[in-house]
């Protein structure tokens, strides 16, 4: 996201806190005005009807949409991807940098600029960066016949790589490169040669002016370029390389890990097995309570027979992974890559379970949580504003209706009236004529349009660019699934297709969609599976690349999608949102994290890496420097879907310490009921000490309730930590320790009894709807 879409309203209790540039509050200033002047939606509307909901095809008058222009080619049709490294290729006449690791490249009107940033990395106490420099010492790949091109576009993708057209067909060439890639390919039309033009002449110590293969160096990188067997180059010695292929129209580059004759023979290997297609696959065991996840390549041989290639692998997927790893690795701004060699390899991660809320505490005092749920459940509705803000107000809802349930007495009919409220606004959005948006009140009009251009669901009033630029749209919907996901778990008649499932379904693969021939929407907008972790602006056109400041929030829509596709019945959803959440759990953990210690220039002295982008990693939020708000981005919010912040308590520990060192206090001024709830994943009483020092008068963060805050402290308290040592065969369940007492539990969604198998051997018979637990001492057998 840019500066006008950065995402600051978590609450507008909080915003006379927060330290803004100018910009910014500029920015923000605008981006309000124009949000309070949507329209409502016309009756004559073009209206599709889904179920009971539907959503219209007319942009509402005075609404805004994403820009007209696709830089792709004629041949490629359906909904176009976002949100991903490569997107400024869509969005721009060229393109901005784009970091698929360990390459960095960038389309201009010469050509590809190609860079390896991994042995220029460097950090300060704001941000480690690994960037690309716009005009960098190292070369453009172009072609022979075209000293400039008018523009690049998409010409093809796969879920981990993209093909750039430069020029027109049967004058020009396309270029494929891919996440994870070492290697670039270009094509060549009738006539085209590869000409690779540098700063400088590069080093070569490989080969001469009578060879296919060249071994170079430029600044202390070092490539390899692979001409047809039998070619030759012209410009040994010059700036600028050109190989006479003799009439073969395919060529490859790679980044070298050295400069040894042993590894170019290893690269020059399979650097004619061109990538054609990318393919990931995941399956999850509930038994062994894992997501394993294939990465599968298909290459065309444009030289022997060969159809393996080289992947380069990411800490968090390199440390889950059994594949054997060559010698030779990379630097990232990641962390290190290491190699494997073949057609595909598989990652198998533990997953840890969500709940709709945590068990609730012996000693909790009941009369007054239930009092904190009824001023939470009674408080006036908030007026539509858009579907971030009531995204927002439904999460926190949502995030109570299981507390209240717990709580049981009093709170029931505030449950009762939570549920109603979500039920009722999630209709006024999913559908702009039904009965519920008729009737209310309000100076805006929700409503869902369909971009078919582009291929998106966009809700209007929207904030933040998720129109325009198409930025948040998880962050945004994924407060959505939660709070559908409650009213499903009581009616799951609500959710059925006929009804409001239909248009549930469309907002899920608007942001998360499985089929890659899905006709309105792409393959997994803002999940980027080979990174790991989801992606946030929809253009990327920074030199930075593309940019994920919330994880958390992320990590919300994920938990929403596991708890939706159970309360529903949904496998396959449930199974989504277990691959999608177990995945970023552990790209979180590595990149925000680094809970390993090892990802990281010793020069970055910050326990949290609070925004990644595709070039670097930063310290800073869009919207504050107040550390509380720096940390606490990548935490809200907190519910049973939070416990991941707890898996490694030693950096979670640190993590706090850390965050009260830069506070320079343990009073927080923003955000303080986020705050003591990380606070209890590692010292509970110490959480409540701080909670009960600020008495009734704290300010917490909008999206969060006192009851909430206060149900979280009071359950870990006796809980104790989050067990990472022991799993379920069942999604619905965490496991904690206190002492030497290890406490199961798990959630079930149906009418019928469940049996739970956890992997020390307790079983746990959760024979009634809800919240079930069970003790014993961790060392019996």
């Amino acid at each position: 996201m840019g500066v006008a879409d950065a995402r600051g309203l978590h609450g507008s209790n909080q915003m006379a806190n927060r330290s803004m540039t100018a910009i910014v509050r500029l920015c923000a200033l605008l981006l309000a005005l124009s949000v309070a002047a949507a329209p409502a939606v016309r009756a004559q509307d073009a209206f599709v009807p889904i179920g009971a909901g539907g959503y219209i095809t007319q942009l509402p008058p005075g609404a805004k949409a994403p820009q007209p222009l696709i830089y792709r080619t004629n041949s490629l049709k359906g909904p176009m991807p976002t949100n991903d490294w490569w997107s400024s290729l869509a969005w721009m006449k060229y393109s901005e940098r784009q970091y698929a690791h360990p390459l960095a490249v960038m389309a201009e009107a010469s050509g590809l600029r190609i860079f390896y940033p991994g042995n220029s990395i460097t950090a300060n106490k704001d941000a480690i960066f690994g960037f690309m420099p716009e005009k960098t010492d190292d070369f453009v790949l172009g072609c022979s016949t075209a000293a400039t091109f008018d523009d690049a576009r998409v010409e093809s993708f796969s879920d981990c790589f993209v093909t750039a057209r430069f020029g027109q067909s049967g004058h020009g060439m396309s270029v494929s490169y891919g996440h994870g890639s070492p290697y670039v390919y270009a094509l060549f039309d009738a006539g085209g040669e590869a000409k690779l033009t540098f700063a400088k002449p590069p080093t070569v110590w490989s080969g001469s002016a009578k060879s296919a293969t060249l071994g170079i160096t430029i600044a202390g990188r070092h490539y390899g370029l692979f001409g047809p067997r039998g070619s030759s180059w012209e410009g040994i010695g010059a700036a600028t390389l050109t190989n006479r292929s003799g009439g073969k129209p395919y060529f490859s580059v790679a980044i070298l890990p050295d400069a040894t004759e042993q590894t170019l023979a290893l690269f020059s290997k399979h650097a004619h097995a061109h990538v054609t297609d990318t393919k990931v696959e995941w399956t999850y065991d509930p038994k062994a309570s894992t997501v394993t996840t294939q990465f599968k390549c298909v290459t065309k041989s444009y030289e022997g027979v060969g159809t393996e290639t080289l992947f380069a692998l990411y800490p968090h997927q390199w440390r889950n992974s059994t594949t054997p790893f060559l010698e030779p690795t990379y630097k990232s701004v990641r962390g290190t890559m290491r190699l494997v060699e073949g057609e595909s390899f598989a990652t198998t991660m533990k997953y840890y379970g969500v709940l709709p809320a945590l068990p609730m505490a012996a000693d909790c005092d009941k009369t007054l949580l239930a009092g904190y749920i009824k001023a939470t459940a009674d408080a006036p509705i908030r007026p539509v504003s858009d579907t971030y803000g009531d995204g927002k107000w439904m999460g926190a809802l949502a995030t109570l209706i299981p507390i209240a349930e717990e709580c049981g007495g009093a709170a029931d009919a505030s449950a009762q009236t939570m549920r109603d409220h979500l039920k009722a606004r999630l209709e006024q959005w999913l559908n702009p004529r039904s009965a519920a948006t008729a009737a209310a009140s309000t100076r805006k009009t929700p409503a869902f349009y369909y971009d078919r251009n582009w291929g998106t669901l966009i809700g209007y009033p929207a904030s933040f660019g998720s129109d325009q630029e198409l930025n948040d749209h998880h962050f945004h919907y994924g407060y959505f699934f939660k709070a559908a996901a409650e009213i499903a778990r009581h009616d799951p008649a609500w959710a059925a297709d006929a009804k409001w499932g239909g248009m549930l379904k469309l907002l899920i693969r608007d942001v998360a969609s499985t089929d890659r021939a899905d006709p309105l929407f792409p393959f997994l907008r803002n999940f980027d599976p080979y990174a790991g972790h989801s992606w946030a602006s929809g253009h990327a056109r920074f030199g930075d690349g593309n940019n994920n400041e919330s994880s958390s929030e992320a990590m919300n829509a994920w938990s929403g999608l596991i708890l939706l596709g159970e309360a529903t019945g949904d496998k396959p959803l449930r199974d989504l949102g277990i691959y999608l959440y177990t995945t970023e759990m552990n790209a979180i953990q590595e990149y925000w994290f680094d809970v390993h210690g090892d990802n990281r220039p010793p020069a970055y002295p910050a326990s949290v890496v609070t925004m990644v982008w595709g070039g670097k990693g930063a310290n800073g939020t869009w919207f504050s420097n107040k550390p509380p708000v720096v940390h606490g981005i990548n935490f809200l919010p907190i519910h049973g879907g939070s416990l991941y912040l707890g898996l490694f308590p030693e950096y979670a520990e640190k993590n706090y310490r850390a965050l009260v060192a830069e506070n320079k206090s343990d009073t927080f001024n923003e955000w303080p009921d986020i705050i003591w709830m990380y606070r209890a994943l590692t010292d509970a009483n110490d959480a409540t000490r701080l909670y009960k020092t600020a008495g009734d008068n704290y300010r917490g963060e909008g999206g969060n309730t006192r009851a909430n805050t206060y149900h979280w402290l009071t359950s870990l308290a006796e809980l104790g930590r989050v067990d990472a040592t022991v799993t379920a065969d069942h999604p619905l369940y965490a496991v904690f320790k206190k002492g030497d007492i290890r406490t199961y539990a798990a959630w079930n969604m149906t009418a019928a009894p469940l049996t739970i198998t956890f992997s020390d051997g307790f079983v746990l018979h959760a024979d009634k709807p809800g919240i079930s637990t069970g003790r014993r001492s961790a060392s019996a057998k």
